[in-house]
């Protein structure tokens, strides 16, 4: 049996394009992390909030249509962002001041990477998070993941991710989660 031709082409985005497919890639991300679909309505406000912040950038995955089969999308982290927060707090309770300094200083948080499910097995995530990362002037990277075995946790394991925080959970939602880094250039 011979694999599948890739048909998906990566591009970047700019803030505004994706402002204009906001609710295709929403619609996306609630696919591939098979959320309930009122889940759009509460992360659009974020997703737009996120475009403004330094250092942000976005790569798709393009269908043979022209529709997005995958995203990601990330920026600086830094103080006062409710996600280094978060991190932060959690660091503080099982690692030196050292070690949350290392980490939560110059880093980039890769905020979203999500294919469709119908896209995935075939490499698209880690084109789009090598083509994300590209160039990115952060000495590192950080992101959060739910803990359990997933594609997701296979693609950051194989590119050289490692524990950072284990089992945490982030304000308002139930589920463990994982923040993973690693060093970069990738």
């Amino acid at each position: 049996m011979t694999a599948s031709p890739r048909l998906e082409r990566i591009v970047e985005m700019t803030a505004s394009e994706l402002n204009v497919r906001l609710g295709e890639a929403l619609a996306l991300y609630v696919t591939a992390m098979n959320y309930p679909p009122g889940t759009v309505e509460q992360r659009a406000p974020m997703w737009l909030a996120h475009m403004m912040r330094e250092d942000w950038r976005c790569v798709v995955a393009l269908g043979e249509q022209d529709e997005l089969v995958g995203i990601g999308y990330g920026y600086r982290g830094a103080a006062g962002q409710w996600w280094h927060e978060q991190v932060r707090r959690g660091l503080m309770a099982v690692s030196s001041p050292a070690v949350v300094e290392h980490w939560l200083t110059d880093y980039f948080e890769l905020t979203e990477l999500h294919v469709l499910p119908r896209a995935q097995g075939r490499g698209l995530g880690e084109d789009l998070l090598r083509r994300l990362l590209e160039g990115v002037s952060s000495s590192r990277v950080l992101l959060s993941t739910p803990e359990g075995p997933s594609k997701a946790w296979k693609l950051y394991r194989r590119v050289g991710f490692v524990d950072v925080l284990r089992h945490y959970q982030f304000t308002g939602d139930p589920r463990p989660f994982a923040v993973l880094g690693r060093a970069l250039p990738l």
